[in-house]
């Protein structure tokens, strides 16, 4: 006969077991959900066999609010689109580099780009709308403020109408929706005009109460 007392300690060993292995099923589940939280933090510029090519990046800088034009030496693809998406990864991957000066998250920012002609240039098909397909990654770990967010759009505009002029207007969509804002403030549903939002080197109000940008900064001349 099996004395009362380990009768008692083998079912407390078997309910503590029992517990064991939920919990760590539980921990395991946790962790693959994290797992799969976690932003795709691959190296975003693809690879691309072409000569390199002088670029200018327009960069931002969040502590003054400035754009400044960068020369960099990139391979770019011939294609227009290709060049054009593979281009604004490249500028992200600055942004995502240690010490940046406008911080963004590590993730592939641009999934497609678009380009269209537009309607009323002249002659026709001189001029080209861009659409910006944004993966939602980039646009849920962007961060939230008037002024970060202007200052991604800008520089986005900026560095296409530096390199790729042809390109007039340009429109977002995030993973192939519209969505209203960046992160919150910038506006999404607009369509903005590279030729008159492209500051060079010049800042912003960056020091007024709420950090909104002057009107010569700000992504001002676009049609609803």
């Amino acid at each position: 006969m099996i004395p009362r007392y380990q009768k008692i300690i083998l079912w407390v060993l078997l309910v503590c077991s029992v517990l064991m292995a939920a919990y760590l099923i539980r921990m395991r589940a946790r962790a693959q959900d994290q797992l799969a939280a976690v932003p795709d933090a691959a190296p975003m510029p693809v690879p691309v066999e072409a000569p390199p090519v002088d670029t200018t990046l327009m960069i931002a800088n969040d502590e003054d609010g400035s754009l400044a034009p960068v020369q960099e030496q990139l391979a770019l693809p011939e294609e227009t689109t290709t060049r054009a998406r593979t281009l604004l990864n490249d500028l992200f991957a600055e942004y995502a580099q240690p010490g940046s000066p406008h911080p963004l998250a590590a993730v592939s920012a641009v999934s497609d780009v678009f380009l269209l002609p537009v309607p009323e240039a002249t002659p026709a098909g001189s001029q080209q709308l861009a659409v910006i397909n944004l993966s939602a990654g980039f646009v849920d770990h962007h961060p939230s403020g008037i002024l970060v967010e202007t200052l991604t759009l800008l520089s986005v505009l900026g560095t296409l109408h530096a390199n790729l002029p042809q390109i007039a207007q340009v429109r977002f969509l995030v993973d192939g929706h519209p969505r209203e804002t960046l992160a919150g403030h910038a506006d999404l549903t607009r369509t903005y005009l590279t030729a008159n939002d492209v500051p060079g080197a010049a800042t912003p109000d960056a020091a007024s109460p709420q950090g909104e940008p002057s009107d010569q900064q700000k992504p001002a001349g676009s049609q609803p």
